[in-house]
């Protein structure tokens, strides 16, 4: 098998050499992509839930310092919520919304390429058969009528592998993308939905103006 996989790969022209630059670039596009998001995706309704129980004993610098913690997006809107409990309804939601904002670069990044990936690989395939079939006409023409089998096949050999390799990369990467995508858009709704979770409790059940995290001398005493 390995000697048969370097004659087809060596049958397959330049362009299989592009191809096959490309396949390693998605490759590593994706691998990367997929332990990020890993790393940023938490649980976000037990996370509010646990932020919640900790602003319930008044301790927001502790709610504050948990957010700083963890990893991910959700974590940096809820932390933008705590830093303006005290600021108004307008002014708060500004503060979370431009926090969203800030996140949503990160978690998009290399998705373009990684199509541009899927989108070329079809293209440079394309390319390859073209140049596989001027090959194999060539080689007609060089043979006259009597043209040999042999001399024809080279030309087609490329021209067949180049098409079939670039299928075989331009599907995967659209997969690929497809797929990282929907998880942005999972970790896009996390952090819209731990937002205004947040903010209607921090509005609602949470008063900045309760009891200190630590209580005054004398507290409790008659």
């Amino acid at each position: 098998m390995p000697g048969i996989d370097s004659t087809l790969f060596a049958r397959g022209g330049p362009m299989l050499w592009v191809l096959a630059g490309l396949g390693l670039l998605g490759l590593a596009l994706v691998v990367e992509r997929i332990l990020y998001l890993h790393r940023g995706q938490i649980r976000a309704k037990a996370f509010v839930e646990g932020v919640r129980n900790i602003l319930a004993k008044r301790r927001l610098v502790e709610a504050i310092t948990v957010c700083e913690e963890a990893p991910g997006p959700v974590a940096a809107v809820v932390k933008a919520a705590l830093l303006h409990a005290d600021a108004p309804p307008e002014a708060m939601r500004f503060h979370v919304q431009e926090a969203g904002i800030v996140e949503l670069p990160a978690l998009e990044r290399r998705l373009g390429a990684i199509a541009a990936v899927a989108q070329v690989a079809p293209l440079v395939g394309l390319l390859g058969t073209a140049l596989g079939m001027m090959a194999t006409f060539r080689s007609f023409e060089q043979g006259g009528n009597y043209a040999m089998a042999g001399a024809l096949s080279a030309g087609m050999w490329q021209a067949l592998i180049v098409s079939a390799a670039s299928l075989m990369l331009a599907i995967p990467a659209h997969l690929a993308h497809h797929f990282l995508s929907a998880r942005v858009r999972a970790i896009v709704r996390d952090m819209e939905w731990s937002g205004n979770e947040i903010m209607r409790y921090l509005q609602t059940e949470f008063s900045p103006a309760a009891p200190a995290e630590v209580p005054p001398s004398g507290a409790g005493k008659k």
